[in-house]
């Protein structure tokens, strides 16, 4: 059962507000002026809002911005109940976040279509969204009602990029948010002595270039697509507004930032401390999994200079384990295509 809180100190509209609500089979909590309003949403969590402006001890405007600023409700659906219908009233509480406003004397129609309204809305944007293209799609399609990003990439804004061909440098300046749409990108850095270092890889349904777009920095590393590939682009203007404007796709972003650094910190730690044979192991297997493997027998394309820079080490070191792990029939080569024929125990190498 969906929760709403109301704040309001009118005890006649609050008490018929409250009713109404219940019959429509909601769990309602009620506050009588704006600081209790504040510690029962800390306290219940709420999926939406409807709170009154002007309140003794803590007014609308007041509250909106307390839980505007507190993680756990920073985007609980807000609505403004108001007699108050000045247009600085209304641009303040937009200014605010506030999502939407109900002008009083309401009627019961308004009241509800408004709150479902805002909760269904809520729903979608709280969905476990796809880190694809669908995902970002819905997203936008949320946010703003139009079908935005699809009408990129219709009308102009996927490239193509051939094997070994630049996408972005170090350096530059970013311009776009990429999406991988087909093919595959790995992004790397170079050190003071020429060697390739490749820091990701990005596959179909995945992001990149967000990081520079987030910092506000020009690219940290350049990126190279590893085979022919389309990369959706999202102007740099648009997803800042989006990001800007709402919380879930800020958070979705904060997610995959979290996750990338966290694979970077355990990718850091190998290259640091583990032998030769759990560096190619650890490689096989994350090339494993960004190519979604599936059982034994899965096959891997890659360069051996691309493997050897995933793997942190000499090409002749990553040659020759690559034969002990074939001897081993951990692994088979084929006409320069790894096929892993043993993934248990190659994890084992790992423990």
């Amino acid at each position: 059962m969906e929760k709403v809180l109301i704040i309001e100190d009118n005890d006649g509209i609050r008490e018929n507000t409250e009713e109404l609500l219940q019959l429509a089979n909601y769990q309602v909590f009620s506050a009588a002026n704006g600081k209790i309003g504040v510690e029962i949403a800390l306290r219940e969590n709420p999926h939406l809002i409807l709170c009154d402006i002007v309140m003794p001890v803590l007014d609308g405007f007041g509250v909106l911005n307390t839980l505007r600023n507190n993680p756990a409700t920073q985007s609980t659906p807000f609505i403004f109940m108001t007699a108050l219908a000045e247009k600085e009233d209304l641009r303040k509480g937009m200014q605010l976040g506030a999502d939407d406003f109900i002008v009083k004397p309401f009627n019961d129609t308004d009241l509800l279509q408004s709150v479902e309204r805002r909760l269904e809305k809520s729903k979608k944007l709280k969905e476990e969204f796809a880190q694809g293209l669908n995902g970002l799609n819905s997203l936008i399609e949320v946010q703003t009602g139009k079908e935005l990003l699809q009408e990129l990439v219709i009308d102009r804004k996927v490239n193509k990029y051939r094997k070994k061909q630049v996408v972005f440098s170090e350096g530059n300046r970013p311009a776009f948010l990429y999406f991988v749409q087909k093919g595959k990108v790995k992004t790397y850095k170079m050190n003071d002595n020429g060697k390739q270092l490749i820091t990701s890889i990005y596959k179909e349904n995945e992001f990149l270039g967000y990081l520079a777009l987030l910092q506000n920095e020009n690219y940290q590393q350049t990126a190279v697509a590893m085979e022919d590939t389309e990369l959706v682009i999202v102007p740099r203007k648009e997803f800042e507004e989006l990001i800007d404007s709402n919380h879930e796709v800020s958070r979705k972003f904060i997610e995959i930032l979290a996750r990338n650094i966290s694979e970077n910190e355990t990718k850091l730690l190998s290259l640091a401390y583990n032998s030769l044979r759990k560096k190619v192991a650890d490689a096989l297997l994350t090339l494993y999994d960004k190519y979604e493997g599936k059982g034994e027998n899965f096959e891997i394309r890659i360069t051996r200079e691309n493997l050897a820079s995933i793997a942190g080490t000499a090409l002749e070191s990553l040659i020759r384990t690559l034969g002990d792990f074939k001897r081993e029939k951990l692994i088979d080569i084929k006409d320069g295509t790894i096929i892993i024929l043993d993934k248990n125990k190659l994890e084992h190498l790992l423990n």
